[in-house]
């Protein structure tokens, strides 16, 4: 039984992320995703004007007459969604916890999606695959999407990209587009991504809190890691710790930064403490340009 709490929210989330999405998102994503190619649709005769290297040779010597091939754009797409629901990913110190900020994020992108006529799939992960949603269509079907990022309840508490990569390969048959929803504290996985952006269209939204850049100075505090439960001691108050903590936290940046280029696998940044609306925009416009060129 989902709490009534948990149903406001999803309520909540449809609300406000549908009038984005109607407002500024739905050109963007049209505009950027295009068909995986093109696919045959019927013969017909040929007409003037047709191109001569459309004819159907075959089905002209069987007619008689001339017969043209005709194709058609293959515009329905499919998004997955790939959400990290770690320990690491419930904690936030401003605005709101990144969990929630990253399902708004996948209400987001799977009603743009839907608004498109396109098919949106889940999957929640933690060191293990939580729970797999396969693409549909539909409204009912994004609540059900939004529900889950929402109201989960993992068994795990680390986070293996790996396997979740291994996990999409196999249980698809065709490409995707596929956002993965993290902050991406997880062992090395630039291999299994590499393998993956060959086959699907990988793009990846990291979700900080300002906290994991910069450490407030609180004196000498006691802390657990999120994903391991080892407790620690840091004074934070040292003006040498907090430096090393911001050297550090830049190094780990930097290092993921690079490692997506690498292997061309676009990242868009969101913090909790700001609006996510501007780096989607600059994504959105990111790609186009591309295309364009």
């Amino acid at each position: 039984m989902i709490p009534k709490e948990v149903i406001s929210k999803i309520k909540r989330m449809q609300i406000t992320t549908s009038r984005k999405v109607t407002d500024v998102f739905a050109g963007q994503y049209k505009s950027v995703f295009k068909g995986m190619g093109i696919e045959f649709d019927e013969v017909r005769e040929y007409l003037p004007g047709d191109e001569i290297r459309s004819i159907d040779w075959n089905v002209t010597a069987r007619m008689g007459h001339p017969y043209i091939k005709k194709y058609v754009e293959e515009r329905q797409l499919t998004i997955m969604l790939l959400l990290d629901v770690s320990m690491s990913c419930r904690y936030g110190t401003v605005g709101r916890i990144k969990s929630e900020l990253a399902a708004e994020l996948c209400s987001v992108i799977a009603f743009s999606a839907i608004s498109n006529n396109d098919k949106v799939g889940m999957a929640t992960f933690t060191d293990r695959v939580e729970k797999f949603i396969p693409p549909r269509k539909g409204t009912r079907h994004v609540l059900r999407v939004i529900r889950e990022a929402l109201y989960n309840k993992p068994e795990g508490t680390g986070t293996d990209i790996n396997n979740v990569l291994e996990y999409l390969n196999n249980v698809t048959t065709r490409s995707t587009i596929t956002f993965i929803i993290s902050d991406f504290f997880a062992p090395d996985f630039k291999k299994k991504l590499s393998i993956t952006n060959k086959r699907h269209d990988v793009i990846a939204i990291t979700v900080t809190d300002p906290s994991e850049s910069v450490l407030p100075s609180a004196g000498i505090v006691k802390l657990h890691d999120a994903e391991t439960g080892l407790p620690y001691i840091a004074d934070t108050s040292d003006p040498l710790a907090r430096r090393n903590y911001r050297v550090q936290a830049n190094k780990l940046k930097d290092q993921r930064a690079h490692m997506f280029r690498s292997v061309n696998v676009d990242e868009v940044a969101i913090r909790t403490d700001e609006s996510y609306m501007d780096p989607l925009i600059r994504f959105f416009r990111m790609r186009e340009r591309r295309l364009r060129r």
